[in-house]
């Protein structure tokens, strides 16, 4: 009787934890998807942003009126809402 409640309960162990090996990759493969959802969404994202980095660049203008090279300027938020065109060096200097 004690070694078949023995295997008894080793039967339900193994039953157990083949479902929860069914569980853990029915959720890998959600997870899988999410995933890909989400890089999708984040190269959308870069793609608007460069889209609109080349056409505020494509507007700007400088003293002389002409062209601002995207080359040497960034665009830069601060957290109050501003937006500045600064130098690509100076823009460097005030993140480190």
């Amino acid at each position: 009787v004690a070694a078949q409640n023995c295997r008894k309960r080793k039967l339900n162990a193994i039953l157990n934890l083949e479902e929860d090996v069914c569980n853990l990759q029915t959720q890998k493969e959600s997870l899988k998807k999410e995933h890909s959802q989400y890089s999708r969404s984040i190269s959308q994202m870069k793609q608007k942003l460069n889209n609109l980095y080349r056409d505020i660049f494509s507007r700007l203008r400088d003293d002389q009126g002409r062209p601002v090279n995207p080359c040497q300027y960034v665009i830069h938020c601060s957290s109050d809402g501003s937006v500045f065109v600064i130098p690509k060096h100076l823009g460097k200097s005030e993140q480190k």
